[in-house]
């Protein structure tokens, strides 16, 4: 592989560096940081050099779904996934049988195996199905169960190193047990779709809860006198917290309190896409469930929010221009946070030398003009 280097307004530890240069080496970065001079073999943006982003909770793109259970699906949302800025992906489920999430797995396995051309998938995401059905959103109450240590031992099996993330409500019988057990497997558990009380999810933490899903969303809300789940998200910093940044789950003002509190140390912006993402207006499957998709908005017949179109190319934008959040903690919530959180921060998520040369170019209103995973080129958008 050819040494590629860039010149441009390089994002890298909290700074834009104006005059900035990038160096890669066979798929690594082998330097990043203030121009040193280089001339040959220049290559000059007038644009933004960006880590690649990380989307640890995205069920679909493009037509398909993760709940599809085929290679072809996992590989056209990881394609779909590279236009809007991914390199790095977690391919997560929706309640289903334990016996559907096997096979889910197994077609998640042969796609990670497989020389994808898309963003990379570095593992997987279990939302659910040991979530509460009082606020189960879009995903099917009737797969809804409660989790046990040997449910929990075979899916981990089946993975094979795989499942990075598990979404589960704490207020199960067992789930303190099998959140000590997948934390010991170095599985991240995340409380999500939750009718959890404050006390409850501040008592999981000791046995491992390290990470709230969609917070706000699908979950018991804060009140004066009971924080529950969104309040204990805000107060403790033993949590990270993910945030659907699209206007549309979250109110910008909400937003905004978040990040106050939880920095870009703290918050991981995803996408929570489903098959409908750049799709037109219409009717799609998800999990089994129908979902009609207006203007943006994905709803299920009953009005509810039912995942979303959202990209992280984005989510990036809504928080720089909704939020007035600094274009380097945007960015380093779509990139070293969610890596850190699953395990993957010394590879992925940073321009820095080691580091995976997983990379992007942004034009000056942050819209992605090409995206490289490994040195290499995925996608770039065509002038029109």
């Amino acid at each position: 592989m050819s040494k590629l280097v860039l010149q441009g307004k390089l994002v890298c530890e909290g700074a834009v560096l104006d005059d900035g240069i990038l160096v890669c080496e066979e798929g690594k970065i082998t330097y990043a940081g203030p121009s040193r001079g280089e001339t040959p073999d220049l290559t000059h943006t007038s644009g933004y050099i960006v880590p690649g982003y990380v989307d640890i909770h995205v069920h679909g793109s493009n037509g398909y779904d993760v709940m599809d259970g085929t290679t072809d699906a996992v590989q056209g949302i990881a394609r779909s996934l590279a236009t809007y800025g991914v390199t790095s992906f977690l391919a997560t489920t929706l309640t289903a049988s334990i016996e559907r999430l096997h096979e889910v797995l197994e077609s998640c396995k042969k796609t990670a195996r497989s020389d994808s051309q898309g963003a990379g998938l570095i593992g997987v995401h279990l939302e659910g199905p040991w979530i509460n059905t009082k606020h189960k959103g879009a995903q099917n109450g009737s797969h809804v169960i409660g989790p046990t240590l040997e449910d929990a031992a075979a899916l981990l099996q089946t993975g094979d190193g795989l499942v990075k993330l598990v979404t589960l409500a704490p207020e199960h019988p067992n789930a303190a047990a099998v959140t000590e057990y997948l934390t010991s497997q170095g599985v991240k558990v995340s409380v999500g779709h939750s009718d959890a009380t404050y006390d409850q999810v501040k008592d999981a933490i000791p046995h491992g809860l390290g990470h709230v899903t969609h917070c706000y969303n699908a979950m018991r809300p804060l009140h004066h006198r009971e924080p529950g789940v969104v309040g204990a998200a805000m107060y403790h910093d033993e949590l990270t917290a993910e945030l659907i940044a699209d206007g549309i789950h979250v109110h910008p003002v909400a937003m905004s309190i978040l990040y106050r509190l939880k920095q870009s140390d703290g918050l991981v912006l995803v996408s929570d896409g489903m098959r409908a993402v750049g799709m037109e207006d219409g009717s799609y499957d998800l999990g089994g469930l129908n979902v009609r998709m207006q203007n943006g908005e994905a709803r299920l017949e009953d009005g509810t929010l039912a995942g979303s179109t959202l990209t992280l190319e984005q989510a990036v934008q809504n928080m720089v221009t909704l939020c007035r959040v600094p274009l380097p903690d945007a960015v380093k919530m779509a990139s070293e946070t969610p890596a850190r959180v699953i395990g993957a921060g010394e590879r992925k998520g940073r321009l820095q030398s080691g580091y995976d040369a997983d990379f992007l170019l942004l034009d000056p209103n942050l819209h992605v003009t090409a995206t490289y995973r490994g040195g290499q080129l995925l996608y770039q958008r065509h002038s029109e």
